[in-house]
């Protein structure tokens, strides 16, 4: 049988509330905190001229018209701060304003999408540092670099695979956050990280009656686009 966890994971809101905002906006972050979540989850790549923006893809989307596929890289910051990324005239931020909105309970968890930008996304950080934040990356190489730049900077690794030694692939990178997708979740899995030092940060978690599953075997976070809703149904 499972061992039987109290305490509720903290729920992060995956690219904010991607179902009432478009996601990686300010107004998604901000409901997702008015929402109840403790932390936020989002996207970064770099422009051209070195800013850290928010964003999934390294390309702009439809919504932004004469710049829809222009590729973020290679556009300076100045010709993107207007530019709509949402059916309702949403911007693509800036990691520095996504910084700034940040509550001070809010952990501001960072994924780098693109390569060769694990310096920029440092310096952006150092910029608040009243703001908890941590880095994860599918790329375990940018959780390694970004631990040895800055060993204070809490790093992740994503998976969507069931690793055979999931610690091993934790230690290899100085991580401390294991971010496995929700299938491949089991309590050994989550023994096994704890037992590491580790902790287990969960993607993308939407069913109230998975997620009462995953507290129950003592997962640690639950990223989620319907933060509003576990938070509910956890806490009755």
């Amino acid at each position: 049988m499972p061992a039987q966890c109290n305490t509720r994971p903290s729920l992060i809101a995956h690219r904010g509330m991607p179902r009432r905002h478009r996601e990686n906006t300010l107004p998604g972050f901000l409901a997702a905190t008015a929402a109840g979540a403790d932390g936020w989850e989002l996207d970064v790549h770099m422009t051209r001229d070195g800013v850290v923006v928010v964003h999934h893809d390294p390309v702009l989307p439809a919504a932004a018209g004469a710049l829809a596929g222009a590729a973020i890289a290679d556009r300076d910051w100045c010709d993107l701060t207007d530019v709509s990324v949402g059916a309702a005239g949403e911007r693509m931020p800036s990691l520095d304003e996504v910084l700034r909105s940040a509550a001070p309970t809010i952990r501001v968890h960072v994924e780098v999408k693109a390569r060769g930008i694990e310096s920029a996304v440092l310096h952006c950080l150092a910029r608040h540092p009243g703001v908890l934040t941590a880095v994860h990356s599918f790329d375990h190489r940018v959780a390694r670099r970004i631990h040895d730049a800055n060993p204070q900077v809490p790093v992740g690794i994503l998976v969507d695979s069931y690793l055979l030694d999931a610690p091993h692939a934790l230690r290899g990178a100085g991580a401390r956050d294991y971010w496995p997708h929700r299938e491949m979740v089991d309590e050994a899995l989550v023994t096994s990280i704890h037992d590491a030092g580790g902790r287990v940060i969960v993607w993308t978690v939407n069913d109230t009656t998975q997620a009462a599953a995953l507290a129950r075997i003592g997962v640690d976070a639950l990223c989620s686009d319907v933060v509003d809703e576990l938070r509910t149904s956890l806490e009755h």
